[in-house]
């Protein structure tokens, strides 16, 4: 029998993929970590942070002493923001830009704004916004990101190669 592969998720993680192949049994197939937690993997500490979706969600963050990158994954607006990207060299965080999301009392989502004030709070040396609504345009994302954040911003995009230099 071949080794599980490690899946480190939030809660429930596990049963939302097993929704999409209800005859499998996951649990042969995965070695399940839940989400917020601390694991070794490989070179790297895996942490995790809860934040604020519609659904669990977790942001995680990667360090081994020379670099840290964090993901914030879909999330509102959350003071633990700032911890998880904690001076990393790479903060990849969501920039929804949703017009009809600030109207609701319950946030699940960040604007670009947003994301860059975050990453000035957490002391991160570059900012990646991700996750874009539909349509939105990218570049004046980025230019609302830097108006809350210094450092060097950049949009993901299919194929992008961002070297990680140490802190």
């Amino acid at each position: 029998m071949s080794p599980r592969l490690p899946l480190y998720c939030p809660p429930g993680g596990l049963a939302c993929l097993a929704g999409l192949e209800p005859e499998a049994d996951l649990r042969s197939v995965f070695d399940v970590h839940e989400l917020p937690g601390r694991y070794r993997v490989g070179p790297f500490e895996l942490s995790g942070v809860p934040l604020p979706h519609y659904v669990p969600n977790v942001g995680v963050r990667l360090e081994n002493g020379l670099v840290a990158l964090a993901y914030t994954g879909d999330t509102g607006p959350d003071p633990l923001l700032a911890e998880l990207g904690r001076d990393t060299d790479l903060y990849i965080v969501e920039a929804t830009d949703w017009k009809g999301e600030p109207q609701q009392s319950h946030r699940n989502l960040l604007t670009s704004e947003e994301a860059g004030y975050r990453a000035a709070q957490a002391g991160t040396r570059r900012l990646m916004l991700t996750h874009f609504w539909p349509g939105n345009d990218r570049a004046a994302s980025a230019a609302s990101a830097r108006s809350t954040f210094g450092g060097e911003v950049l949009i993901a995009v299919e194929d992008i190669v961002v070297p990680l230099e140490p802190i």
